[in-house]
């Protein structure tokens, strides 16, 4: 499980959609979530290859954003999430 925390014009543009798909087209668990800073916090659970095409797909984003960097750590210990949710 890893956290990615993104920055750049991701917030307002369909970014967290555009992860949702992603994630669910992959059966990758988490969320996306906006953060008070204008950053989106995304987690992602699954297969390791499953989880490698989201974050390519989250590093990309949609067209409309512009992802500027994205940083990536594991997760610690957490309870694996259910389903993917956009919150």
């Amino acid at each position: 499980m890893i956290v990615g925390h993104v920055r750049g014009k991701v917030q307002g543009v369909w970014f967290r959609r555009h992860v949702a798909d992603a994630a669910l087209r992959e059966g990758v668990s988490g969320h996306a979530r906006n953060l008070p800073d204008g950053s989106v916090e995304v987690l992602l659970a699954g297969a390791e290859g499953a989880v490698a095409r989201v974050r390519a797909a989250v590093e990309e984003g949609p067209p409309r954003s512009r992802v500027v960097s994205v940083t990536w750590r594991p997760a610690g210990e957490m309870p694996s999430p259910q389903g993917f949710e956009v919150l």
